[in-house]
């Protein structure tokens, strides 16, 4: 039982610096207001990382049970 504990722990840190990684990539990525539907591409980018921010939460939260 604690091999599946520690096992769940580990995929829980590596999917948490996963998303991570994506919300580094959406912050770094500089919008081209310009250009035709950025407006909507940077948009969509502001409402994945603001969920992957509330799933980071959500498996700190299980963590900590």
């Amino acid at each position: 039982m604690i091999r599946v504990t520690e096992k769940t722990n580990d995929e829980r840190t590596q999917l948490i610096d996963r998303l991570r990684e994506l919300i580094d990539a959406l912050d770094a990525r500089v919008p081209h207001l310009e250009r035709e539907g950025e407006m909507q591409i940077a948009g969509d980018a502001a409402a994945l990382k603001a969920k992957a921010l509330e799933r980071i939460a959500r498996l700190k939260e299980t963590a900590c049970l």
